[in-house]
């Protein structure tokens, strides 16, 4: 079932002045078990953060209870304002050093063979925390050669001395979100820019070829179908192999609200557009996030050959 632009309009108008009820199937239960204990005990013994607490990910307790979580490096705090995050903005403290060790040691702790590093925006630092995301992933790798590796990156202000950066370390995965499409970046993402982040894609494709790429967006902001399919289409016609689709869910009452939920069928609509435009892999549903499940996409791709 496709959305009725139409029907879009009316619903930003009642989203904005009242609250658009959420529907049974994003309801989760409550985080819970031995498995999740370890895994919190684990994140906090190393003093560490996971976008998974920070963005107040609904999925929590399902990948905790898995032995899974992200890991958020670069500190907790973000130097962008997006209206939809969870993640608090403003002036970031100063690095600390050994996280990129702290990280191995807890994926080691953890028993993980799929470990996913993300980050909040740096754009303080001269080479927007690059070096930090290379540096964990070389101390993972050191501390479990045989674990696959995975990072949700920002877009380092389109700078390619960032990308290389990463690309130098031993990662397979590298991701990074559109988030939404064109024209609510500026709503959204007033300090991110759409065709940098598309761009951003192409650049790693370029650099290294073999490298598998990765990209998502949230829906429920206000975006038509159209819309949704031409971001498709700009995304794999630049290099992207995987495509993550999920629904948005506001954070707190000052973020920007919930226009409308969508279906699970549209979900899978969604997902079946995506593979006719020619994605390999696609996960598409309302509590799908960038790194959910990233260990079972993680095992169907390779290094080599995905383009």
């Amino acid at each position: 079932m496709r959305p009725d632009p139409s029907k879009t309009t009316r619903e930003t108008n009642h989203a904005r002045t009242s609250k658009v009820p959420k529907p049974s199937w994003l309801r989760v239960p409550f985080p819970r078990g031995s498995t999740y204990e370890r895994i919190k005990r684990i994140v906090r013994e190393n003093g560490l953060h996971t976008v998974c607490q920070a963005a107040a990910c609904p999925n929590l307790g399902e990948c905790w209870s898995h032995g899974t979580a992200t890991f958020m490096i670069l500190g907790d705090v973000c130097t962008r304002n997006c209206s939809f995050c969870g993640v608090p903005s403003g002036m970031p403290g100063t690095l600390e050093r050994d996280e990129p060790i702290r990280v191995a040691h807890a994926a080691a702790a953890m028993g993980v063979k799929h470990v996913v590093v993300t980050s909040v925006t740096r754009d303080d630092l001269p080479d927007g925390g690059a070096s930090i995301f290379s540096e964990t992933i070389r101390q993972v790798r050191k501390e479990n050669p045989h674990a696959r590796t995975e990072v949700l990156i920002p877009d380092f202000k389109g700078d390619d001395g960032a990308l290389r950066h990463v690309l130098d370390s031993p990662v397979e995965i590298v991701a990074h979100n559109v988030e939404t499409v064109p024209r609510l970046y500026s709503s959204l993402r007033p300090q991110a820019g759409y065709a940098r982040s598309v761009h951003l894609i192409h650049r790693l494709k370029q650099l290294d070829p073999g490298v598998v790429t990765k990209s998502g967006f949230m829906v429920g902001l206000g975006e038509t179908w159209k819309e949704l399919t031409e971001v498709m289409k700009d995304l794999f016609h630049v290099g992207c192999n995987v495509l993550t689709i999920g629904q948005y869910l506001r954070p707190g009452k000052d973020h920007h609200p919930v226009i409308r939920y969508y279906l699970p069928t549209e979900f899978e609509s969604l997902k079946e557009a995506a593979r006719d435009i020619g994605f390999r892999e696609v996960m598409s549903g309302p509590l799908v996030r960038s790194s959910y499940r990233a260990d079972q996409l993680g095992s169907m791709l390779h290094r080599v050959n995905v383009t």
